[in-house]
């Protein structure tokens, strides 16, 4: 399949902007922050119980399912048709969210979701395709940091809209409805790409490049001081090598087989190994608790009883984490040398931030324990991104980013289908989190340093608070 080619009047300008429009208006949904009241109101008429057993952890399955196919279709389309897949799955989402009615029509709504959860990939991919690697960093900035800003702006205008003009949270919907309706408009003006990161690569291309961009990462070794380090140096796709040992004739399979060598080669680096390892169970952990924060929220102060601000905390909570990740870009440190310590540092924030939305009793308290969890994540996982990506070329970096995202994903189905599901184990609460949070999450510590324990802690402590959400 060749990929159609990019016109020559199209500079990094254009697709930059449309590609920040349809981000734009995507992220542009009120009606987010108020989903679960929304769903529980009149309008939905659910019980917090059905939300929370059959409706939320459909979104887990089917993004779990969905990605690793997504992620391998998009750079085999070359990224404008997945990017309008995406635009379709965001209508058919507030569409049944808007008009769809009963159990069916909200679990339907759900699998569309993990579509849109899946297909992000090639939003954040395909601006890679069509610019030149100079201007990767500005139109990365641009294109992350345009989300966070319409996500601010929706949640505030949605607390405006439920607080000062008493608007129902259908109408929130409606608006969702009409702003994603635009961003997938927006995509059908998007240029196709000249070829994929990985399919439709030109031999004339590989010609001209010298074997793949090596990449060192550093270790302290065991038996030095912590300052002092060697190097590990991991080779890029060597095409070189290629050349010279025999590959499968099918490009697919090709392509495949040298995922698996990329893995094996980047994995073996204890230092990617572990930056990686953190951010799987981290964002496991995160993506759960953000799933059922507002079940939390409900629990603590039920919305068709009390005034609720979860729009407010939302966009307090997103501008907290955009301003914790932009302060890394400025921090002067050696995270070689103090990025563990960060780790554990911060984790124990986390984890404690948790604990106090577990326990309080006021929703004020449980509403600035997720700030701080949110906040921590970002300038974590912020930190843990440059480590794991800084000298990788930008295959490897999505291809691993890829895996560590599946990783991710199976470490939360599996809490999903253990916890909530009913047709999972139906352990009583006491004994999941005594068996899998003191005896898997004891084999898990062993071997690991302090601030890896801290960090996995974090994760065992995001479990617990789900399990106390649902019970």
């Amino acid at each position: 399949m060749d990929c159609e080619q990019t016109s020559p009047s199209h500079s990094w300008v254009f697709p930059t902007v449309i590609l920040c429009l349809f981000g734009f208006f995507s992220m542009m949904k009120p009606s987010e922050p108020f989903f679960v009241p929304y769903l529980a109101g009149p309008d939905k008429n659910m019980s917090l119980s059905v939300i929370t057993r059959d409706i939320l952890p459909l979104w887990t399955y089917s993004y779990l399912a969905l990605l690793l196919p997504v992620f391998v279709i998009t750079d085999y389309v070359c990224y404008k048709p997945v990017v309008i897949l995406q635009g379709i799955s965001f209508i058919v989402t507030w569409i049944l969210l808007v008009f769809g009615q009963g159990l069916v029509a909200m679990q339907v709504l759900e699998f569309s979701y993990g579509m849109v959860s899946a297909t992000e990939v090639a939003y954040y991919a395909y601006i890679y395709s069509v610019v030149s690697p100079e201007h990767y960093q500005k139109v990365s900035s641009y294109c992350r940091s345009i989300t966070l800003v319409a996500y601010t702006v929706a949640s505030v205008l949605a607390q405006v809209l439920v607080s000062l003009a008493n608007v129902s949270y259908f109408y929130l919907n409606v608006i969702s409805l009409a702003s994603v309706s635009v961003a997938f408009l927006f995509t059908l003006f998007l240029p196709m790409p000249k070829k994929g990161m990985f399919f439709h690569a030109k031999s004339k291309d590989a010609s001209k490049k010298p074997s793949g961009k090596d990449i060192v990462l550093d270790e302290p070794r065991k038996d030095q001081q912590p300052d002092s380090q060697e190097s590990v140096t991991i080779s890029g796709p060597a095409n070189g090598s290629q050349l010279s040992n025999p590959k499968p004739k099918n490009v697919i399979l090709r392509v495949f087989t040298q995922w698996c060598q990329d893995l094996k080669e980047c994995y073996s680096s204890k230092c990617l190994f572990y930056w990686s390892l953190w951010w799987t169970f981290s964002t496991a952990g995160f993506n759960q608790v953000l799933n059922y924060v507002q079940i939390l929220w409900d629990y603590k102060a039920p919305s068709q009883s009390s005034t609720i601000y979860n729009g407010a905390v939302e966009a307090l909570a997103t501008f907290g984490g955009a301003m914790a990740a932009f302060s890394v870009g400025y921090v002067k440190v050696n995270w070689n040398v103090y990025g563990e310590l960060a780790l554990g540092i911060l984790s124990a924030a986390d984890a404690g931030s948790l604990y106090l939305m577990r326990y309080t009793t006021n929703i004020w308290v449980c509403y600035a324990g997720l700030l701080i969890f949110k906040s921590s994540y970002m300038f974590l996982i912020t930190i843990a991104t440059f480590q794991i990506a800084v000298n990788l070329s930008m295959e490897r970096y999505a291809l691993v980013f890829g895996i560590n995202t599946f990783i991710a994903l199976v470490i939360q189905t599996i809490m999903t289908v253990i916890v909530v599901d009913n047709q999972g184990l139906g352990l009583p609460v006491s004994v999941q989190m005594k068996n899998h949070r003191e005896r898997i999450g004891g084999l898990l510590f062993r071997g690991l340093s302090t601030s890896r324990k801290a960090s996995l802690y974090t994760f065992n402590v995001k479990c617990s608070l789900f399990l106390h959400v649902i019970h």
